[in-house]
């Protein structure tokens, strides 16, 4: 990565790297070299977590737990990560295994995402708290703005799960039926069994979670709820 795709992305980001380092180590995935950037990725998932609930506390002091969860949920999702780094073109510069590339991983939601976080801990650990605080609010500003708790539709595994609770029907139970690909690019197949019906609710999904949430959404509409 030479000095000019270097200035290019920090532009995009809006802060200037002390350590380089640190953000070539964001733009590494693991299909690329031993050191990768998942380390990061676990470090900025928590940071960008505790940033966007502080901001929705005192954006908006009416709203109550429930709704503030659902809209750091939003937030926070994999597509939405995605579609940041997508603005800031980051896949073209992450540095992918010759596999990854092949297979159009510059693209894949999960890796780009993946990425913000990793730079998130990157600008963290080059600077402070307060720092990248400002610099991902910066990011959010236009989201933050389109906002509404109103609107801020519940996932559906919690859909589900209030909708049995209503008609006083355990718990669905989930597992996992199948994996599948590499480490780095697995897909899940997840089984989802509720009382009362003989037939077994599948989701898909590129995560444990995301697998989960499909199998929810598949219930919900077998259940007519949807």
């Amino acid at each position: 990565m030479n000095l000019m795709i270097i200035r290019k992305i920090q532009k995009f980001l809006g802060y200037k790297f002390t350590n380089v380092s640190l953000l070539k180590h964001a733009l590494t995935h693991r299909s690329a070299s031993k050191k990768h950037n998942e380390r990061l990725e676990f470090l900025g998932d928590s940071i960008l977590s505790f940033i966007i609930a502080k901001a929705l506390y005192h954006h908006f002091p009416k709203v109550n737990e429930g709704g503030m969860s659902r809209m750091r949920a939003t937030l926070v999702r994999g597509n939405t990560l995605a579609e940041i780094a997508s603005e800031f073109s980051l896949g073209n510069y992450i540095k992918l295994g010759q596999g990854e590339k092949k297979s159009g991983g510059f693209k894949r939601e999960s890796i780009l995402a993946n990425a913000i976080e990793a730079i998130i801990a990157s600008i963290f650990l080059d600077s402070n708290l307060y720092t990248v605080e400002q610099i991902v609010l910066q990011w959010y500003k236009k989201r933050f703005k389109k906002m509404s708790p109103i609107g801020t539709k519940k996932d559906p595994k919690t859909r589900l799960q209030e909708f049995l609770q209503s008609k006083h029907f355990p718990l669905p139970i989930y597992h996992v039926g199948q994996i599948y690909g590499a480490a780095h690019n697995q897909i899940f197949t997840i089984y989802c069994k509720i009382n009362g019906l003989s037939e077994i609710l599948i989701g898909i999904g590129a995560s444990r979670r995301k697998a989960e949430q499909d199998a929810a959404q598949n219930a919900l509409i077998r259940l007519e709820v949807e």
